[in-house]
């Protein structure tokens, strides 16, 4: 069995939590895989496409080889990923991508009112505005890109957007999940058209 060494396990978190997006395992996200995954995992076209613009615009400078010189494919390096972690976020990453159970257990203390276990929209908008960093603009843009998206899909019929969602989007496992439900209803809706 081999072990892990230190800067492995620390990348191994962030780096699952991207894999889904890396839509041919080859360890480099671009544009249009960051468009496939949304589509994916259920987002419409618009947001697909606005996911892939921003995402890869945002990240792909910070996660590549050779920061120097543009590349106009926007590549984002998953062996990198933590050197993406921007301001104004949460702190449940610390600067070395690892996660800070902590931090995670404190957005739901401070800011889950109405339910102890989901944040409500305005719930949601507290926290976003209770972690902005004095003039950084880039990061409250991050942050509440990052947010209101992950809100728009993963929040329930009631409107809440669940803990154990939100650990699961920091652990990975959430987009796998929606990707496997988005696949089934497909398939559903396939077999009910060929069989009506």
């Amino acid at each position: 069995m081999a072990i892990e060494s230190d800067s492995e396990a620390i990348g191994n978190v962030l780096q699952k939590h991207v894999a889904l997006f890396d839509r041919n395992n080859d360890g480099v996200i671009y544009p249009w895989e960051t468009f496939q995954g949304f589509r994916a995992i259920g987002s419409g076209i618009l947001l697909s496409s606005f996911a892939a613009v921003f995402i890869n615009l945002g990240l792909s400078r910070k996660t590549r080889h050779g920061k120097w010189y543009p590349n106009l494919l926007f590549p984002i390096y998953i062996e990198n990923i933590k050197m993406a972690k921007h301001g104004s976020d949460s702190g449940v990453y610390d600067a070395h991508g690892r996660f800070v159970p902590s931090k995670y257990e404190e957005i739901f203390h401070k800011y889950a009112k109405t339910n102890p276990e989901a944040l409500t929209a305005d719930e949601l908008d507290e926290y976003i505005k209770g972690n902005r960093e004095p003039k950084d603009y880039g990061g409250w843009i991050g942050s509440l890109s990052e947010w209101k998206m992950l809100y728009y899909l993963a929040k329930d019929q009631n409107g809440l957007l669940k803990k154990d969602t939100i650990k699961a989007v920091y652990d990975g496992s959430l987009f796998e999940t929606m990707a496997a439900e988005t696949t089934k209803k497909k398939h559903d809706k396939i077999l009910y058209t060929h069989y009506n």
